[in-house]
């Protein structure tokens, strides 16, 4: 006889279905697993036999295979554990074949039967619903999964409560899917004092989705601004939010089965590794720059980054996806996040101080800031000066606006965006191209004479006139402007330049 139910195998965002084959056959007793298991997969089977053992359950004095078709797809991960014994059950006839074959699992086995939680329960769960079959799984996963809603999910605490669930003995109920978690900031832009154009910058960078690029000297409040960007931002969406949670599902991060409204913040340390940040390792995991998907990825210390790491940034920043490929599979993520960046004008950091500066001025600045190459520079659309902040201000500026007054205006620019976009694949300003970037923000007639002083002075490349063009867009939109004028034009090229390098 042989018996099957079905699991998945993860493929980036992607959970391919795998079907769980098992035969009990006369022979020499054995326990086989084929199909290109790995490590923890091959040894599901002395964790089987180990949960069966301690549900006073024998295995057969029989050749057992399992098979995981299709068998050319790798196999990884300790997921594995719970089909492998609902299709060895359902092969000895202790669960109905019909049931087993209507149900995809994942679920890691302990000795004792209990399951124990899993990463990518929710993906499994969209794979489930694709597949019109019920989705069994950890106790711990059931609230993750049970945001599909489409797929019946079931969440046992073990082996044994599963298999009386499924022989009608004792039925399960359907779980719960967790709670919303409202997007909540302990952080408001009136903690910083000062700075007014890295505000206005900031409020430009979250209307429109704009990477950012902030210079100034150590102490000046880059990572403090960086910080506050998210309080600017709208909650995800429904949509954004379940893309963004398949992603954190994937590596663990959903804590309690809830699902967040915050747009995700990662600030990966400049001493990270190339598949920390653009994803890889052990089974191509998702990196910093995935988890950062519909949210902000900060690096501090920019220039600090290894080369390698931040050429590898600058695909996923144009396309919106990394494809990260491996001899035997290849996996995408998408990675439509906003890049803002921090650096030092120079490796002491006070080149703008004359009586701080080094000796080494101004070589220094040209080659610390030259680390970062110039296509990496040219995906930056607001790039501007942090200046030290006075003791006048510290002391005796007024509070600035408060991050929900700032965040209002951008929901609203957000709410014209969404309003002019519908129906395309854009969603905001900063990913304009091609002809819709020339119907929506072409400027006035003095806009363009400007720009095009702008672009003969400057030697804007194709790329940095065409987010000049998008950022003037997002100025004219905060504006409530139809049209993209001459002062938006102007205030869009003012972010163009940076400290040490004049070149756009």
């Amino acid at each position: 006889m042989v018996a099957h139910t079905w699991t998945v195998a993860f493929e980036g965002v992607d959970a391919r279905p795998i079907d769980v084959q098992c035969a009990v056959a006369p022979g020499l007793p054995s326990f086989t697993i084929v199909g290109l298991p790995d490590k923890a997969v091959s040894e599901a089977r002395e964790r089987v036999r180990a949960a069966l053992s301690a549900m006073q359950i024998a295995l057969p004095s029989k050749k057992i295979t399992i098979n995981l078709s299709p068998a050319d797809l790798p196999k990884a991960g300790s997921h594995f554990d719970l089909p492998v014994a609902i299709a060895l059950l359902t092969a000895v006839g202790m669960i109905p074949e019909e049931v087993a074959a209507n149900t995809l699992s994942l679920g890691e086995l302990a000795l004792d039967g209990s399951l124990v939680s899993v990463n990518g329960a929710l993906p499994a769960a969209l794979a489930a619903a694709a597949q019109d079959c019920d989705l069994v799984c950890p106790a711990d996963c059931g609230a993750e999964a049970a945001w599909v809603g489409a797929a019946q999910v079931y969440a046992p605490a073990s082996l044994a409560k599963l298999v009386r669930h499924f022989t009608g003995d004792a039925p399960l109920d359907t779980a719960t899917a967790g709670e919303v978690s409202p997007a909540t900031h302990t952080r408001d832009l009136r903690d910083i004092k000062g700075q007014e154009k890295a505000k206005r910058a900031l409020e430009i960078a979250a209307a429109g989705h704009h990477h950012m690029l902030m210079v100034g000297t150590p102490g000046s409040g880059k990572s403090m601004l960086a910080a506050r960007l998210p309080t600017l931002l709208p909650e995800l969406s429904p949509q954004e939010a379940l893309e963004t949670s398949v992603i954190h599902s994937l590596a663990g991060l959903i804590e309690a089965g809830g699902i967040s409204r915050a747009r995700p913040f990662r600030e990966p340390h400049h001493t990270a590794s190339m598949a920390a940040i653009v994803g890889g390792g052990r089974s191509a995991q998702p990196g910093e720059i995935a988890l950062a998907h519909n949210g902000v990825l900060f690096l501090d210390e920019l220039p600090e980054f290894s080369r390698g790491v931040l050429e590898s940034l600058r695909q996923p920043v144009e396309t919106g996806e990394v494809m990260i490929a491996r001899a035997n599979a290849h996996m995408r993520y998408p990675t439509r996040f906003m890049l803002v960046a921090a650096a030092n004008p120079c490796k002491c950091g006070y080149l703008p101080d004359p009586s701080r500066a080094c000796a080494k001025v101004p070589i220094c600045g040209e080659d610390y800031l030259g680390r970062i190459s110039g296509p990496l520079m040219d995906r930056f659309d607001l790039r501007l000066d942090i200046p030290p902040v006075s003791f006048q201000d510290l002391h005796d500026a007024p509070r600035g606006e408060a991050s929900a007054t700032v965040a209002a205006r951008v929901a609203k620019a957000r709410d014209v965006q969404a309003a002019r976009y519908d129906g395309t694949h854009t969603r905001t300003n900063a990913a304009l191209e091609g002809g819709q970037l020339e119907q929506v923000a072409t400027p006035d007639a003095e806009g363009r004479e400007m720009l095009r002083l702008a672009a003969d002075k400057f030697g804007l490349s194709a790329r940095g006139y065409h987010r000049v063009l998008r950022v003037a867009r997002t100025i004219a939109d905060l504006a409530g402007s139809e049209t993209v004028r001459r002062p938006h034009v102007a205030e869009a090229l003012s972010y163009r330049v940076v400290a040490a390098r004049e070149s756009v």
